[in-house]
Order: structure tokens, then sequence, then C-alpha cells
């Protein structure tokens, strides 16, 4: 087996690699703006998934996962000569649903912050239904139990 360093430098010379093959010398019109977010390999350098993420619609992230399909064997044979690795790892294109959950997240925190400042705009006004301080104090004048007197 290999080192886990070795294996994490190898899934990041594998993913700048896809991404500059993407981006220079692969030229399917069905590829998108498709930027590759993170590289993992298995242990055994045999297999590497490669998650990638498509600005645009469903139509052009299934256009781009169909055009990755296909250029497959050229960006694989590609790692292989640049890395230098004794196998080729297989690749495997998986797309990265984290920004779109990120998207989601931040659309959630916008309106809990639109609701916030409409519950803080309706309180702008608004007095205490008692005495701005609930609590019970003793009188000035007397001392609490247990205290001795002066």
């Amino acid at each position: 087996m290999v080192d886990a360093a070795r294996a994490r430098k190898l899934a990041d010379r594998i993913q700048q690699i896809v991404a500059e093959m993407l981006e220079r010398r692969i030229k399917d019109p069905r590829l998108g703006f498709v930027t590759v977010t993170d590289t993992r390999i298995t242990a055994d350098l045999r297999e590497a998934t490669v998650f990638y993420t498509v600005f645009g619609s469903e139509a052009e992230r299934a256009d781009s996962a169909a055009a990755l399909e296909s250029a497959k064997g050229i960006i694989r044979s590609e790692v292989g000569r640049q890395t230098g690795v004794r196998f080729a790892p297989t690749l495997a294109f998986k797309h990265d649903p984290l920004p779109d959950t990120a998207r989601q997240l931040d659309e959630l925190i916008n309106a809990a912050r639109a609701r916030d400042a409409e519950v803080a705009a309706q309180a702008q006004g608004a007095a205490y239904a008692g005495e701005p301080d609930p609590y019970k104090k003793p009188d000035e004048g007397t001392e609490a139990v247990g205290e001795e007197p002066a």
C-alpha cells in the first residue's frame, strides 16, 4: 500500500492535469463551464474520482457529464503520461453537489435574516408587559437573609 501523503500528492496532481486538459485540450462543444473541485484516489492508486461542478442549467450539466465521459480515455492517458506512475488510475467523474448545497444554505440564511429583520421591526416600538426588570430584589432598607448587620 501507499502512504497517505503520496496518494494526496498524486490526487492533487491529477486534479491539476484534468483541469488543464479541460481548459486547453478538450474541445467538445457539449463541455460547459466546468470547474474541477476535488480529486480522491484509492489507497492502491488504481481508481481516481474527479469531482466537478458545472455553471449552468441541468441540461448543461448533463451535456458536460456526457462530454467528460467521452473524453475519459484521452484524459486518463495524459494523466498516466504526466504522473509517471506504473498504472494510470481509472477516472470516474462525479458531479460535486457541495456548491448547490452551499447556495441553498445561503438562501435559507438570507430568508432567516429577513424574518429576523421583520421581527426586529415589529419589536421596535414594543414595551414590556410588566416591569422592565422582572426579578425581585431586596428592599434598600432590609438586609438579605443570612447576612450579619454591620
